[in-house]
Formats: C-alpha cells, sequence, structure tokens
C-alpha cells in the first residue's frame, strides 16, 4: 500500500526498519516500489508519501519460474526496499496491515503503531485462493510459483522428480486469472528436464480451465490458440480444456472436464511426481473487509480514474482491482491484470492525486490498460501486444522466437536498474513505447 499525506506528519523509527511481515503476494512485479517513485515525483517535496510492505526487499516475481527450475538465486531477484526509497526521500514501513480503519483514516497493524493517511493506493496485489480446491497449493500437493517461497519450495520438488522421474501437470485451476505462468512454466520445466536428459521418463500434462489453449483469460490474444498448440504438441504436452479440478490428493489429480455448455463432459484421473498449478485470486483480508470498497470477492472498486467512488481518498491498482471477466466460459476464468497495464493504472493515480492535491482540481487521467508481454519458453519465447487489454481491440499480435526468451533475460536486467534509480518510467523507454503506439494514458476528449 501507498500512504500519501499532504504535509510532513508521521516519521519512522528504528523499530520499522527491522520489521518484517508476511507474504501474500502473487506473480506480479511489486508494482508499491514503481507507484511510490511515480507519485512521489509528482507530488514533489512539499507532500509525504511512504510506502507499506509486509516484507523489506523488493521481489522480481517474473523470474519466479526460473527459480524454481534452479535457473536463478533468490538473491539475484530481490533488492532491498528501504535503502532506494530513502534516495527519494520515500518513507518505508515494513509490517502486514491487518486492517484499514476508512472512519478515521487509519492503518492497523499488529508490528507497528496506527499509520495515518490523507490519500491511499491500495496495490495489495492478491490473496491465493488455494483453499477453493481440496489438496491445492504449497499445503497440499501442488506446487506454484506466485511467490519467491512457492518458487524455492517448488524447486525442491523438481531437484526430487529430477532424482525420481514421473509424469507431471502444469496449469491452471477453475477461476484463475493468470494464465501466462502456467505456460511459462511448462515450456520451462520440459526444457529443464531435456537438459537433464530425463524428458523420455516424464509424461506432462497441461490442464486449464481456459475454454481452449491461448485463451488467456483474454479470449485469445491475436494466434495464441494456434502458436500454443502447436508448441505444447511439438514438445509432447498433452492438454485438457475446460478443466475443474474436483480435488487433488497425494500424487493423484481428479479432474472434471466440461463441454461448451458446462456440463460434465468425461472426467479424468491423473498420476503426478510433480505438479505446478496457478490458482484463483481473491482479495486480501483487510481490504476485503472493508464494507463498500470491494465485490463479493474482496477486489476493490474503482471508477475510470482508479478511484474508489465509496471513499474518494482510497485509489487502487494492479491485481487487487475488480475487473470482469472478458467473457462467460464453460468454466471460470478471469481477467489478468497484466504488468504494463498496471502501469499504466499507476500513472493515472499519480497524475490524478497531483490534479487532487496539488491543482485542487477533480481527477480526469484514465490509464490504457494496454498489455505488452513476454513469457520465456526455454530456448525461445512467446510475446503479445493488446491494446487495448481489454477487447475491442485496436491493436493485437502474438509472436514467439529466440528474441523473447533474449528480451526476458534483458527485461529482467532493466526493471532491477530501474527500481534501484527510481525512474518508474525512464525517458528512452517513454519515447520508444510512444514510437510504438503503446502510451500509459488515455488521451483526453
Amino acid at each position: 500500500m501507498l500512504i500519501v499525506n499532504k504535509h510532513f506528519t508521521f516519521n519512522l523509527d528504528s523499530r520499522v526498519r527491522n520489521c518484517y511481515g508476511n507474504s501474500s503476494g502473487v506473480r506480479r512485479r511489486n508494482r508499491r516500489h514503481a507507484a511510490a517513485y511515480e507519485v512521489k515525483e509528482a507530488l514533489g517535496s512539499a507532500h509525504e508519501v511512504i510506502m507499506v510492505n509486509e516484507r523489506p526487499e523488493f521481489r522480481f516475481v517474473p523470474s519466479n519460474p526460473w527459480v524454481a527450475v534452479g535457473w536463478r538465486e533468490p538473491d539475484a531477484i530481490t533488492i532491498p526496499i528501504e535503502k532506494y526509497l530513502a534516495k527519494k526521500k520515500i518513507g518505508f514501513v515494513c509490517a502486514r496491515i491487518d486492517k484499514i480503519d476508512t472512519d478515521n483514516n487509519l492503518l492497523i497493524s499488529e508490528q507497528h503503531a496506527p499509520i495515518h493517511y490523507d490519500y491511499l493506493i491500495i496495490a495489495t496485489g492478491p490473496k491465493l485462493a488455494f483453499s477453493n480446491i481440496p489438496g491445492a497449493g504449497p499445503g497440499g500437493y501442488t506446487q506454484s510459483v506466485c511467490t519467491l517461497d512457492h518458487a524455492e519450495k517448488c524447486r525442491d520438488d523438481v531437484e526430487a522428480l529430477i532424482a525420481n522421474p514421473g509424469p507431471v501437470v502444469v496449469g491452471s485451476f477453475q477461476g484463475a486469472s493468470c494464465f501466462g505462468p502456467a505456460y511459462e512454466y511448462a515450456f520451462i520445466l520440459d526444457k529443464a528436464l531435456k537438459d537433464a536428459k530425463i524428458r523420455h521418463k516424464v509424461p506432462m500434462y497441461f490442464v486449464t480451465s481456459e475454454p481452449y489453449i491461448g485463451h488467456l483469460g483474454l479470449g485469445g490474444v491475436g494466434d495464441s490458440k494456434s502458436l500454443l498448440e502447436s508448441d505444447l504438441r511439438t514438445n509432447d504436452i498433452k492438454w485438457i480444456c475446460n478443466a475443474s479440478v474436483d480435488k487433488v490428493e497425494q500424487g493423484v489429480m481428479h479432474i472434471s472436464e466440461m463441454d461448451k455448455k458446462g456440463q460434465l463432459d468425461q472426467s479424468h484421473i491423473i498420476e503426478f511426481k510433480h505438479a505446478m498449478l496457478i490458482p484463483p485470486f481473491a482479495g486480501v483480508d483487510c481490504v476485503a473487509n472493508v464494507e463498500g470498497l470491494c465485490n463479493p470477492k474482496g477486489f476493490v472498486i474503482t471508477d475510470e480514474h482508479q478511484r474508489s467512488p465509496k471513499f474518494p481518498n482510497i485509489f487502487s491498482g494492479g491485481v487487487c482491482v475488480a475487473i470482469p471477466p472478458v467473457e462467460a466460459t464453460p468454466v471460470p476464468t478471469g481477467t489478468p491484470k497484466t504488468g504494463y497495464m498496471i502501469e499504466t493504472m499507476m500513472t493515472a493515480i499519480a497524475h490524478n492525486l497531483k490534479q487532487i492535491i496539488v491543482d485542487n482540481t477533480e481527477p480526469t487521467h484514465k490509464g490504457t490498460w494496454h498489455a505488452i508481454c513476454l513469457a520465456d519458453m526455454g530456448d525461445t519465447g512467446a510475446a503479445f501486444v493488446a491494446m487495448p487489454q481489454i477487447p475491442p481491440r485496436n491493436v493485437t499480435w502474438f509472436k514467439k522466437g529466440k528474441w523473447v526468451h533474449l528480451a526476458k533475460i534483458a527485461f529482467e536486467k532493466y526493471f532491477m536498474r530501474k527500481m534501484k534509480t527510481g525512474t518508474s518510467e525512464p525517458v528512452y523507454e517513454k519515447y520508444v513505447l510512444k514510437a510504438l503506439g503503446i502510451e500509459r494514458l488515455q488521451k483526453e476528449d
């Protein structure tokens, strides 16, 4: 979460600097960090910006699949938060928030004294709802790459698989809204097993709630269906779509495959030695429990300016924002909130706060919600652009090749450096994307 105070009223003390929280993150770059830089730049030194995060380090979550197969060490994708925020005169509180007191504009935490805010930006990410599926998740019988901790546990399971090969299941549970990481992990794991020279001993299955391969929760993007089907087929990965996982037991997954009307078509029982499936998301408790702030799933309701209709001093962006599904599907699928889409939300919030606090006017800025995605596939990769992400679209394409694999590696290094330097949108990034017709803010009518 980000706090904006119109005057300097809150000072950090030594207890805060050494405080640790619990993780509820997801596979997204930490938007609070980038948003803090952008909001501070927009408001200037006369106003205070404080970032509240439950862990003391920034984690580059898109690299979690690489951690899960041993291609990255955790230290390579983490940096301390407070050190770099302090260079931009941005405050930092390391604490897990247990309650938002909207009547008194306070964040309540067991780890810290109540924190006052004049304006609040909610960018918590989601709660991972493994509990919706019996036996799912790291606490059950499947692995995850949604957090760094999960990825490290997944790596242990991959090492056990290599030592004792057997069937693998990768995919996304019903209700999931983040499908790219499942495809990415399937192809990365395929490459890792080939490198270990045991792929021939590991039958692989891709199980997804999508109505077809390459749907991605977006109704497909360009040629995503045909290209991803071809890659799965080429790498001998069988798939089941319209899949609803009934339960997971040790080494066994029970799956109902639905037809186009959402009725049971056939049942599957798949044995596995290793399984990684993306869970459905829900709102984190401290946000979901604020009456009138969220929809029934706990996601924050916002207007076109990323502002809460009920609480005018609360803004929200990222995975925690309520967005309806792109279309009805036989098995529930959510709409993904991709990285650049979230960045457009945060840019709009920064500009709108400046209008309210500095210019004393009503907010007018809206994010474009364009989507740019790079997915590694072992020794190749896939990229798509959807402008805007939610149909109907002005631009849509899906491409694959070795260049995407290299671009994903370069992007990791670039984004980590960007978080250290404190520039949310370097000038060269801004003008390169602008030349391609990709901008963060909608043009005013």
